[in-house]
C-alpha cells in the first residue's frame, strides 16, 4: 500500500513538473522573441488578463464566470440530456432486436451529420436562444452515448447469458443482472466521449451565435486580435474540462468500481 502510494504521488510530481515546463519553455520564447507578443501573449500577460476577466467586464460585455456560468450551464443540460436518453435507449437497442431494427435506420441516418452542420437549421427554426444550442449539445452527445452503449450490450459474454437461461432467469432479469453491468465498461467510455464533445460543440456553437459565454469570449479576442482573451478563454475551457472530467472518474470508481484496481 505503501508502494502504491509512493508511486501515485510520484506520478503526481511527474504530472505537475510537465505543467511547469510547458508554461517555462512558453515564457522563454516569448522573451527571447522567438515568438511575438502580438500572435501568442506570454503566460505573465494571461494571467494578468485572467485576474482582470474575474471583476471587470470589458471588452467583451462580460465578467469571466459570468461567460463560465453560461457555458457550464449550456454544457450541463445538454450533456445530461444526452447521456439520460442515448444510453438507456442503446442499451434497449442492443437487447431487444425490435428496438434495433426500429431504430437503427434513423440513427444511422443521423449519425455522420456534424454536429456544426445543424446550427443553421436550428438557427432559422429555434433562433440563438438557450434552447437551440441545448438542442446542438444534446446532438453532439447523444451519438457516442448510443453507440457505446450498444456495443456494450453487443459485447456481453454469452456464456454467461447462457449459464443465466439455464438457470430460469427472465430476459429482463439478464438485461438487468449480466448485460447491464458487463457493458459499464463501454458506457462510460460512450460518456466520456460525450463530456469532450459537449464542449467542442458548445464553443463552436457560442462563436457562430451567441451573446455570451467562453466561445463568445474567444470569438471577441479574435476580432479584437486580443490572443490574450483568447488563451484565457481557451485554458478556462480546458480547466473545466479537466475538473469535470475527474468528477466523473470519481462516479465512475463507485458504479464501476472493477475498473480502477490498484496497480
Amino acid at each position: 500500500m505503501n508502494k502504491y502510494k509512493s508511486n501515485k504521488r510520484n506520478l503526481f510530481l511527474l504530472s505537475a513538473f510537465s505543467i511547469a515546463l510547458f508554461f517555462v519553455i512558453w515564457e522563454v520564447l516569448c522573451l527571447t522573441g522567438v515568438i511575438s507578443e502580438r500572435t501568442l501573449c506570454s503566460p505573465v500577460t494571461v494571467v494578468k488578463t485572467f485576474i482582470y476577466k474575474l471583476t471587470m467586464s470589458k471588452p467583451d460585455g462580460a465578467t469571466l464566470p459570468q461567460h463560465f456560468l453560461s457555458s457550464i450551464r449550456l454544457s450541463l443540460t445538454g450533456f445530461v440530456l444526452a447521456v439520460v436518453v442515448g444510453v438507456p435507449l442503446g442499451l434497449l437497442m442492443g437487447y431487444y432486436k425490435v428496438m434495433d431494427s426500429f431504430f437503427t435506420p434513423i440513427f444511422e441516418i443521423v449519425r455522420p451529420i456534424p454536429p456544426i452542420a445543424w446550427i443553421p437549421i436550428v438557427i432559422l427554426t429555434m433562433g440563438i436562444g438557450f434552447n437551440a444550442k441545448v438542442f446542438i449539445i444534446f446532438i453532439s452527445a447523444f451519438v457516442p452515448c448510443v453507440v457505446n452503449s450498444y456495443l456494450g450490450i453487443k459485447l456481453t459474454d454469452q456464456t454467461l447469458i447462457d449459464v443465466a437461461q439455464t438457470f430460469g432467469a427472465s430476459r429482463w432479469q439478464i438485461l438487468k443482472t449480466i448485460c447491464i453491468p458487463s457493458s459499464m465498461n463501454m458506457v462510460f467510455t460512450g460518456i466520456r466521449v460525450s463530456l469532450a464533445a459537449s464542449w467542442s460543440t458548445l464553443v463552436a456553437a457560442e462563436m457562430l451565435a451567441s451573446t455570451r459565454g467562453l466561445g463568445y469570449m474567444i470569438q471577441i479576442g479574435r476580432n479584437l486580435i486580443r490572443p490574450d482573451i483568447i488563451i484565457v478563454g481557451m485554458l478556462t475551457i480546458g480547466m473545466v474540462g479537466a475538473l469535470m472530467g475527474a468528477v466523473l472518474a470519481k462516479f465512475e470508481s463507485k458504479v464501476a468500481p472493477w475498473r480502477y484496481t490498484d496497480k
